[in-house]
């Protein structure tokens, strides 16, 4: 599966390497804009909104597919992002390297949304042998959380529960 660029006004890498480095690294949109004006491309940061809610999920799965075995040990925890002024979940389970195995946004937490997030962590990983939610064992994750947290702060805050999934796919994979 490749992604498509039909109709887009900008070269593929171009896109892609403004996608990746929004991603990767704690920039806004705006400072992005600059970067990439340095570079003699002109993008408004309405535009980058756009590649990231579009491109973002598109590379994240591409990248979930085509994911490496893990260890069978896994960490599963979840944590709090704020969404238009409501708090939603993001469930994240790594192995016990903290290697990333899956995550999941969800508006509810609740038996459904832990068992849908479980549901497709095994459609692409081997069944654990051991499941990890204790309070110590359980360092590695909560530690991994930082990062993310941490990502999201010069963001200031997420309009939309689409754009929040489709920005945090893209941090998980980048």
């Amino acid at each position: 599966m490749t992604i498509s660029f039909k109709g887009a006004h900008f070269p593929r890498e171009v896109t892609l390497h403004a996608v990746f480095f929004y991603l990767r690294y704690s920039v806004s949109y705006r400072d992005l804009e600059e970067i990439l004006a340095e570079r003699r491309v002109s993008a408004d940061h309405a535009t980058l909104n756009r590649w990231i809610i579009k491109y973002a999920p598109l590379v994240a799965d591409r990248a979930r597919r085509k994911k490496r075995c893990c260890d069978r040990s896994w960490r599963m925890d979840e944590t709090y992002v704020r969404v238009k002024d409501v708090w939603v979940y993001l469930y994240r389970a790594v192995d016990k390297h903290g290697k990333t195995l899956d995550f999941m946004l969800s508006k509810r937490r609740n038996t459904a949304a832990a068992t849908k997030f479980f549901a497709r962590a095994l459609e692409v990983n081997e069944l654990p042998k051991k499941m990890v939610r204790r309070k110590f064992l359980n360092n590695i994750i909560e530690q991994d959380h930082r990062f993310i947290k941490r990502r999201i702060r010069p963001m200031l805050g997420f309009k939309s529960f689409e754009a929040a999934s489709a920005t945090l796919d893209g941090i998980e994979v980048a």
